[in-house]
């Protein structure tokens, strides 16, 4: 309710909307359709197969627009930093996707995003208002309070379902960070979106126009938490059924992607006697009985022929080797009674349904949405002391990963939440005995100020997904104290250059056109530091987050002769010992030459004698 009286046009529009729906787009009369439903000019203008909305053109200019952005260290607010592999990014997830393109092009196995399901109580950030400048668009996506905390009335804004635009507005917000993620996966990746029903129409739409509609692999159905509906609303009657379910939309990058064999649950019967009786109407078929490590079923018949279920034999024991803890094939077989558990894979590995037979959840209760075994993280009638209402479930992200991930693999999740992903890997490597790497990214949300986690000190939402990680490594670790994997994480925080930026001046102000030209002489920003401008040097540079990075004598080598950074000060001595490391790139600070051109020239000298690409900044 606005608190606005009816006025004779709306009266007319909800008239119309009861009586020709179909001619509406959020709220507004589509004059084309209302045209074409009344049989008048029938014919549409650029009419073709296509989602489209409000906003859209402009959000591709979001899209295309570069970031001068970076990423710094926090090392007090990591665990295991200088040695940990798993990456944990406080910021505004478009900037950072931005940030991450040139390092992670092509390198993402998998992505798992649960992004705000638009149902009206969401708040985030969507670009709606285009006609600004950049530097008024930076400023105000920028907002923050004295604290230095995003503000919600700055950049993390609430789409009401009364807003004008409220579907385009979500499409608005999603379409440039998938584009952006589709980026980042590698050619046979793939990317699962949990969403309901209040988006997931425009979702599969977008979806196929980003991903192409050949590239859709499935659609998980998950169980939300339980609901009991109480007397009083039963009394008042319902407008529809609690679906009581939502989904997970699984797209891949291309048709190079194949799931990896995933286990199968079993029939009664199948776990009773490792084999069916009395199959195709208890026909009896001498031929479905054979030899399989050393078991021929007598009194009833295996299920396919012999080339079939050699070739599960063959797909189960790659499964056994590379994702459960069973060492071989042959011990599982004894362990289980000779109750051998089939898998099913297309050889082929062609097309998007072939892969595994079918995905059933391996235990009761594993493809629900909702994880309540975490108390520090999850909150529901029965619990006081967790921090979110409804984290999602670890097991079915572990599960999902297990799906498509394998050994040193890298998973992300850039609307991270509370942690799940980061810990559903964590729990997945302890228990495989893997080494899959996460990245997650959320926003420094602030946290509601009656919520349980502001309580507790957690400013924002990030930090309780900092706090969540740390004491999942420390939970896992204890529970498994033989396990040598990797349970720490880095943090890093968005941030501006530690570079002064070139800005078009225009008119005739010559103290601004003075300031611009002094970026020619020591474009380094005030409070940059040695570590942050390494940093930002190697993100541009198109090295990973997870680079070896070795302090040397005056200078800095990325991943032993790939990179080298001169940041401190710079003489022939240095020069020398530079060239004598034989690196493919250098990469200097200019201001280190002030006073000394000779120098610089003869840098640029040597190095190209050496064979090696010099580059001042």
């Amino acid at each position: 309710m606005d608190g606005a009286s009816l006025t004779p046009e709306k009266e007319k529009l909800n008239a119309l909307k009861q009586v020709l729906p179909e001619v509406f787009a959020e709220g507004k009369v589509d004059w084309e359709k209302l045209k074409a439903t009344l049989g008048e000019d029938i014919n549409f203008s650029n009419e073709r197969y296509v989602l489209n909305w409000a906003g859209k053109s402009e959000a591709f200019k979001v899209l295309q627009t570069p970031t001068t952005k970076t990423l710094v260290p926090a090392k007090d607010e990591s665990v295991n930093f200088d040695d940990t592999e798993h990456i944990f990014i406080e910021g505004e997830n478009l900037e950072v996707l931005k940030v991450l393109q040139k390092s992670y092009f092509g390198k993402v196995k998998m992505i798992y995003i649960d992004p705000p399901y638009n149902t009206g109580n969401d708040s985030f950030i969507y670009p709606d208002k285009f006609s600004e400048t950049k530097e008024e668009y930076e400023k105000r996506v920028g907002d923050k309070d004295e604290e230095g905390y995003m503000t919600k009335d700055g950049m993390f804004k609430k789409n009401s379902k009364e807003n004008g635009q409220y579907h385009s507005n979500w499409l608005n917000m999603m379409m440039p960070r998938l584009y952006l993620a589709k980026n980042l996966l590698k050619q046979d990746g793939a990317i699962f979106i949990s969403i309901d029903d209040n988006e997931y129409h425009n979702l599969k739409m977008i979806l196929n126009e980003i991903f192409g509609e050949e590239n859709f692999r499935n659609v998980f159905t998950v169980r939300r938490y339980d609901k009991n509906l109480n007397s009083q609303f039963i009394k008042q009657g319902l407008k529809t059924f609690n679906t009581g379910f939502e989904y997970i939309l699984c797209y891949s990058k291309s048709l190079q992607f194949s799931f990896n064999p995933v286990y199968k649950e079993s029939s009664k019967e199948r776990k009773e006697n490792g084999y069916w009786k009395g199959f195709w109407n208890d026909a009896d078929r001498p031929t479905m009985r054979y030899d399989i490590l050393g078991f021929t079923p007598k009194n009833g018949q295996w299920k396919w022929k012999q080339e079939t279920a050699l070739e599960a034999v063959k797909n189960y024991e790659n499964y056994i080797n590379n994702y459960s803890n069973t060492k071989t094939i042959e011990e599982y077989w004894n362990e289980t009674g000779k109750k051998l558990k089939f898998i099913r894979r297309n050889p082929n590995g062609k097309g998007k349904n072939n892969g595994v037979e079918n995905w059933i959840a391996p235990s009761e209760g594993k493809l629900r949405n909702t994880n309540w075994t975490d108390i520090f993280a999850s909150k529901h009638e029965n619990e006081t002391q967790g921090l979110f209402d409804y984290p999602k479930n670890i097991d079915l992200i572990s599960m999902l990963i297990e799906s498509c991930c394998n050994s040193k693999d890298i998973v992300m999740d850039f609307f991270a939440g509370s942690g799940s992903t980061a810990h559903a890997i964590y729990k997945s490597n302890v228990n495989s005995q893997n080494s899959r790497v996460c990245i997650s990214v959320q926003l420094p949300e602030l946290t509601d100020t009656q919520s349980e986690a502001y309580k507790l000190g957690y400013k924002k939402i990030s930090d309780v997904a900092i706090e969540r990680v740390k004491r999942a490594g420390i939970t896992l670790k204890k529970e498994n104290p033989n396990y040598s994997g990797d349970l720490g994480f880095k943090v890093l925080k968005l941030t501006n250059s530690n570079f002064k930026q070139w800005q078009q001046i225009t008119g005739k102000d010559k103290q601004a056109l003075e300031e611009q030209m002094k970026l020619f002489i020591d474009p380094v920003a005030k409070n940059a530091t040695h570590e942050n401008m390494l940093y930002e040097l190697l993100l541009k540079s198109g090295k990973d987050l997870n680079s070896t990075i070795e302090a040397k004598d005056s200078f800095y080598a990325i991943n032993e002769t790939e990179l080298i950074l001169v940041l401190e000060k710079a003489n022939q001595e240095i020069i020398d010992a530079v060239i004598a490391s034989k690196p493919q790139k250098v990469i200097a600070l200019d201001k280190l030459f002030k006073g000394n051109d000779q120098l610089k020239t003869n840098a640029s000298l040597q190095m190209k004698d050496a064979g090696i690409e010099f580059k001042t900044i």
